[in-house]
């Protein structure tokens, strides 16, 4: 219970080795305008330096010329803050021009400190409650679990998706969101004992639409070289072009959807936080994945012959891309020539 300024008041120090019986405060906190710590040109310690308003400053000359002369400890006086005494100098002389001087053993941080209590102790602070969940151990652990099985099913679907469409070139995006989800489990445990992140139903909500952000990465780059080789090109050719002209693409959505995450931790609070810090770490993951492991992965497969010649498993066979023939590299009298291979 605060404690009332206008009643008398039986307390102690803030380390409990002084006890007080205070009378009711003669000024109150929001009667210093101004309260600072410095170090005098001539002294060896800091003193805090006050400015009192025009109330304030009658209400001191008033107590300090009653008081000054009483002895110890009657010519003191309590700075309290949360019904503790912060302080409690005494005068040495009537203050009368409104501006006031405590000298003491002070270092540099106590006198910040007490400067600090006596020029922000007394703002008025009101609290707002932003968000109140109440949820059963039972009952989180259920939700938490039905998450985790939601993110798998949806992770099965979306590899299931990619090895029908783009058959053996959808197995070069499986292993990359093999690669993503292992290096997004030890981001979450490294976070979870460095600055205790923790595993909500938002955070599996973020970590669920990083899948379908992931996966258009992979989409956006395997229908670039698609489109490439529908051009006439060689498949080790329209996997470089593809990438220069994917990349772009992936960099650009990837960014709208970091800055949606940014936004959102910045502006938002409670499990909302949760979802954005997730889809902000699994989107710098996708990058990653995409610059550091896909293309590369994709580049080795291109050298295969089994792959270059279009065959039905690739994903690349004349007959899905929509043409007659697929552009293959041969060597002719030491040189490579460029030929088409028609798909029987």
């Amino acid at each position: 219970m605060p404690d009332d300024p206008a009643k008398w008041l039986v307390t102690c120090s803030r380390d409990g080795r002084a006890k007080y019986l205070l009378q009711p405060a003669f000024i109150r906190g929001t009667n210093v305008t101004d309260a600072t710590a410095t170090l005098p040109t001539s002294g060896t310690t800091y003193v805090v330096n006050l400015t009192f308003d025009t109330e304030g400053a009658k209400k001191l000359a008033d107590v300090s010329q009653q008081i000054y002369q009483l002895q110890p400890p009657q010519n003191q006086f309590a700075i309290v803050l949360d019904g503790l005494v912060f302080s409690s100098p005494y005068f040495r002389e009537p203050i009368l021009g409104g501006t006031a001087q405590i000298e003491g053993s002070f270092t540099a941080q106590e006198a910040k400190d007490l400067a600090n209590v006596l020029k922000y102790g007394a703002l008025p602070l009101t609290l707002e409650v932003a968000e109140v969940t109440s949820i059963s151990p039972t009952l989180g652990d259920d939700q938490l679990r039905a998450g985790i099985i939601a993110g798998l099913l949806g992770l099965l679907l979306v590899v299931i998706y990619l090895l029908i469409y783009y058959r053996a070139l959808g197995i070069v995006a499986v292993v990359s969101l093999v690669i993503a989800g292992i290096i997004t489990y030890l981001a979450f445990v490294v976070l979870g004992r460095t600055i205790g992140f923790t595993l909500t139903l938002a955070s599996i909500a973020g970590a669920i639409v990083a899948i379908g952000i992931t996966a258009d990465s992979f989409i956006v780059y395997f229908e670039r070289i698609r489109d490439e080789i529908r051009e006439g090109r060689t498949l080790k050719v329209a996997c470089e072009a593809g990438w220069v002209r994917a990349r772009r693409t992936i960099l650009a959505a990837d960014f709208v959807s970091l800055l949606a995450a940014v936004v959102l931790y910045l502006l938002s609070v409670g499990g909302v936080r949760g979802f954005a810090f997730t889809l902000g770490l699994t989107t710098l993951i996708d990058i990653a994945v995409a610059f550091l492991f896909t293309r590369p992965l994709v580049n080795l497969v291109a050298r295969n012959s089994w792959f270059a010649r279009g065959g039905k498993l690739t994903g690349l066979d004349a007959a899905r891309l929509g043409v007659d023939e697929i552009a293959t590299g041969k060597t002719v009298r030491g040189r490579t020539a460029t030929t088409a291979r028609k798909e029987s």
